[in-house]
């Protein structure tokens, strides 16, 4: 009996089956974010096989605003404060990474690659899910560019986790340890699961990409930091959305969708790579002027998306978090606000 031909709640079963024993080996050998890449290796898997499955949009905004408060019970006042300080730096490596990603595009346009501004959207350095749902609306190939961006995704992810693994030894690059049921403060956790909450409404009622993600995060900071809540999420919850999250990306990865990009493939990967590469020398540039260490430069300049990078700070022992999501976070919204003017400019060129 094939995948496709399968009782539908066995096909959902089926995430879970294969995620657990794969996360499981992945946490024995201490990979950082190994709750993150176990069910999106999963996740592919079952899509190649024809599974046939797509997260539901609120399941989706559930575990993205629980992440939101992850990330709010990790931002520190003083790390505003040195973003403040040091603004033109976090400015110019943000830029670079943005106008490296459009020449990129303009290189696959201008070589007829992939169609119209498709490559631009694609190659786009972060914000992975609204340059999909941009892309589309300004004609671009929706299924070529979710393909390109997430595949991006997939390798950051990957290359993240491995530096994490190897680069620093000891304590800073291992995996933490798991407790999967902390004792909870009820009150706490209350406020944390209405903040959440609050977050899903934002996704589904306002008309910002990632406001699920947004709102919990920047609210939750604000709360945090003064004094108003603590949040409290225990790694069970955690261990749950980080997989849905993981989910929504593997299994976009179909054989549909792959044949459609196997021709621009080699392209693909050459694009992501030469990305990667130049984040990782950003990295290095901003270690030698702030001070930060390298893999929390790495994970700050690494071209997202948000939730995969912030799943992997928190994962990662010695990662100052608060630090890397105030870079990308600043480049989310760069990203989000510089796409549609910089794919026309590139289309403009393209046809010139």
């Amino acid at each position: 009996m094939s995948l496709p031909t399968l009782p539908l709640w066995l096909r959902w079963l089926l995430l879970p089956i294969v995620s657990v024993p794969l996360t499981a080996g992945l946490i024995w050998i201490q990979l950082p974010a190994a709750l993150l890449l176990g069910p999106m290796v999963s996740g592919i898997l079952l899509a190649l096989g024809g599974v046939g499955l797509k997260m539901p949009r609120i399941t989706f905004l559930m575990a993205q605003s629980v992440l939101g408060c992850m990330i709010a019970g990790s931002v520190r006042p003083e790390i505003l404060v040195t973003v403040a300080e040091d603004w033109p730096i976090f400015l110019g490596i943000v830029l670079s990474t943005i106008l490296l990603s459009g020449a990129l595009g303009w290189v696959i346009a201008r070589n007829h690659i992939l169609p119209g501004t498709t490559g631009v959207w694609g190659t786009s350095a972060g914000a992975a899910s609204a340059m999909v749902v941009m892309a589309e609306a300004f004609g671009a190939d929706a299924r070529l560019v979710a393909f390109m961006q997430y595949t991006r995704v997939l390798f950051v992810a990957f290359a993240a986790a491995l530096l994490a693994h190897f680069l620093l030894a000891g304590e800073a690059g291992a995996a933490a340890p798991i407790v999967w049921f902390p004792p909870i403060q009820p009150l706490a956790f209350a406020e944390t699961l209405a903040l959440a909450a609050a977050g899903v409404a934002a996704g589904r009622l306002i008309p910002v990409p990632a406001a699920g993600l947004l709102l919990p995060m920047i609210g939750g900071a604000v709360l945090s930091a003064t004094g108003l809540m603590t949040i409290q999420l225990p790694q069970w919850l955690l261990a749950a959305s980080y997989a849905v999250l993981a989910w929504s990306v593997g299994l976009g990865f179909t054989r549909a969708v792959l044949m459609h990009a196997l021709k621009a493939l080699p392209t693909i990967l050459v694009s992501i790579a030469v990305l990667i590469g130049f984040c990782a020398g950003l990295a290095w540039v901003l270690t030698q002027l702030t001070g930060i260490d390298l893999l929390s430069a790495y994970l700050a300049t690494s071209p997202g998306g948000l939730d995969t990078v912030a799943i992997i700070a928190a994962s990662s022992r010695g990662v100052d978090i608060g630090f890397v999501m105030a870079l990308q976070t600043m480049r989310f919204f760069l990203v989000v606000l510089l796409g549609p003017p910089l794919a026309r400019f590139v289309a403009r060129q393209v046809r010139e």
